[in-house]
């Protein structure tokens, strides 16, 4: 059963200035949300399939939004992530059903590999509620310099029987990065770690 989906949501976040400072180029995020039914709000459910499928279905569609939104070729997205927000009704468990057997894979594809595994949170909240999705080098954790995280937020969302679930893909890292560790430039890509 494909996703019933109430709202898509794209953003891109831009920063061109920083301290004073030109950041050039200027690091780029790109947020996309989706606000979907949940199947199995408001009762206990052993079988969570329903929502591993969602997952998977929007782990394309919210990757290949990013990349849309960012304008690159899907090599040069650097960093993502992913998170969700259930409603009420719902349980943790829905938004790890969806966010962690299946939706990785399709992600993956939308940014042209990514071998590191896609940082997340979850959390239940009412309408307008925040989350923070963190970030991380697409191919490689331990790159300080994408250690990062971007606000995901839908003022009319998540209603009761919804979850609101977000991906964020970047075609850099934070800006003015100087804290060292492995560079991006140095990443040998055996581990996802590397």
């Amino acid at each position: 059963m494909p996703a019933a989906i109430r709202k898509l949501v794209v953003q891109v976040d831009e920063t061109r200035i920083e301290m004073g400072r030109p950041v050039d180029p200027p690091t780029r995020r790109a947020l996309a949300m989706a606000v979907v039914d949940n199947p199995c709000a408001g009762r206990y459910v052993e079988d969570l399939g329903a929502l591993v499928a969602i997952g998977e279905e929007l782990g394309g569609l919210l990757g290949d939004a990013c990349v849309k939104a960012l304008g690159i070729d899907p090599a040069a997205a650097e960093s993502y992530g992913k998170a969700a927000i259930v409603g009420e009704a719902g349980e943790l468990e829905h938004a790890a059903a969806i966010l962690h057997p299946k939706l990785g894979a399709p992600l993956r594809k939308a940014v042209d590999k990514g071998a590191a595994l896609v940082p997340s949170a979850k959390k239940r909240g009412g309408l307008g509620t925040a989350i923070d999705v963190p970030l991380g080098h697409k191919d490689a954790a331990f790159v300080r310099s994408h250690f990062d995280a971007m606000e995901a937020r839908v003022c009319d969302a998540p209603r009761a029987h919804e979850i609101v679930v977000a991906v964020v893909v970047t075609d850099s890292g934070r800006p003015l990065p100087r804290i060292g560790g492995l560079q991006a430039h140095e990443i040998e890509g055996k581990d996802g770690l590397r």
